[in-house]
C-alpha cells in the first residue's frame, strides 16, 4: 500500500510538472492566459519547448470554434480573414514577427554580423514588408481554397500542429547564433533531448490520420525536403538559427502544409 501511494505521488509530480511545461509554452508562444501557479525557471523555460506543437493544436481547437461560430454569418473569404486576424491576436503575431525580421536580416545584411543585427531591429523593412505580405496573402487565399473543399478544419489542427514542430525541431541540429537579451528564442537556445524531439513531432502528425496515406506521405516528403534545405540555407547565411528563424521556418512550413493538401486533394 506505501508503495502504491508513493508511485501514485511520483505520478502526479511528473504529471503536474509536464502541464506546468505546457502551460511555460503557452505563455512563451502566445497571448493566452494561464494560471497563476505557473512556477518559472529558465531551465523549464528550456524544456516547454516540447510542448511547442501541442500549443498549435490548441490554437487550431479555438480558431476552428471560431470559424464554426462566423462561418454560417458570412463568406469563406470574410469567415477566414477573422480566423487570420484571430491567430495574430492570439499569438501576438510573435512567428510573423520572426518572419519579418529575418527576411530583412538576411535579405538586407552582406555579412553575418550584418543580418543578425538587421535582424534584431524592431522596425520592418522593405523585405520583411513584402515577406510578410506575400506569405499572409497565399494562406488567405490558401484557407479560403480549403474552407470550400470543408477541409480548414483537420487543415487547422495538422499546420498549427506539424508546423510548429518542424521549426522547433530546428534546435536540435542547428547552433544558435544570435546574442543578446532580446532574442525571442534565447530561453529555449539549449540543445533538445531526442526524448523532446520525438514528442514534437508524434503530437505535430497525429492530425495526419484525418487526411489519406498519398497526401500524408507527400507532406512528410516535403516538409522533409524543405527542413533540410532551410537548415542548409540558414548555416550557409547566419551559421545556425536565431530565434526569428523559427518562427519564418514555422510560417513557411505551414504555408506549405496548407497548399500541399490543396494540390493533392485536388488531384485525386
Amino acid at each position: 500500500m506505501i508503495k502504491n501511494c508513493s508511485r501514485l505521488s511520483t505520478y502526479q509530480r511528473y504529471g503536474k510538472r509536464q502541464l506546468n511545461l505546457f502551460y511555460l509554452a503557452l505563455s512563451f508562444f502566445t497571448r493566452i492566459p494561464v494560471p497563476n501557479t505557473m512556477y518559472y525557471s529558465p531551465a523549464l523555460l528550456n524544456n516547454s519547448g516540447r510542448y511547442f506543437s501541442l500549443v498549435g493544436i490548441l490554437l487550431a481547437l479555438i480558431l476552428s470554434l471560431i470559424f464554426v461560430l462566423v462561418a454560417p454569418l458570412f463568406s469563406h473569404a470574410i469567415s477566414v480573414a477573422i480566423l487570420i486576424i484571430s491567430s495574430l491576436l492570439l499569438t501576438g503575431a510573435f512567428h510573423e514577427d520572426g518572419l519579418a525580421d529575418m527576411a530583412d536580416g538576411i535579405g538586407g545584411g552582406m555579412t553575418i554580423e550584418k543580418r543578425l543585427n538587421i535582424m534584431k531591429d524592431s522596425t520592418i523593412g522593405t523585405y520583411g514588408a513584402v515577406s510578410l505580405f506575400m506569405v499572409l496573402t497565399l494562406k488567405l487565399f490558401a484557407l479560403i481554397e480549403l474552407a470550400q473543399l470543408h477541409l480548414l478544419v483537420p487543415a487547422l489542427f495538422l499546420g498549427y500542429g506539424l508546423s510548429r514542430a518542424v521549426a522547433a525541431s530546428l534546435i536540435y541540429d542547428l547552433p544558435y547564433v544570435a546574442e543578446g537579451s532580446t532574442s525571442k528564442s534565447k530561453p529555449l537556445a539549449n540543445k533538445q533531448t531526442p526524448f523532446e524531439l520525438r514528442l514534437l513531432f508524434i503530437i505535430g502528425v497525429v492530425p495526419l490520420v484525418m487526411f489519406s496515406f498519398t497526401t500524408a506521405l507527400a507532406l512528410l516528403i516535403i516538409l522533409f525536403i524543405f527542413r533540410a534545405t532551410f537548415k542548409h540555407w540558414l548555416t550557409k547565411r547566419i551559421g545556425g538559427y536565431t530565434g526569428d528563424c523559427l518562427g519564418a521556418c514555422q510560417q513557411i512550413s505551414e504555408l506549405l502544409i496548407y497548399l500541399v493538401l490543396i494540390a493533392t486533394i485536388s488531384t485525386t
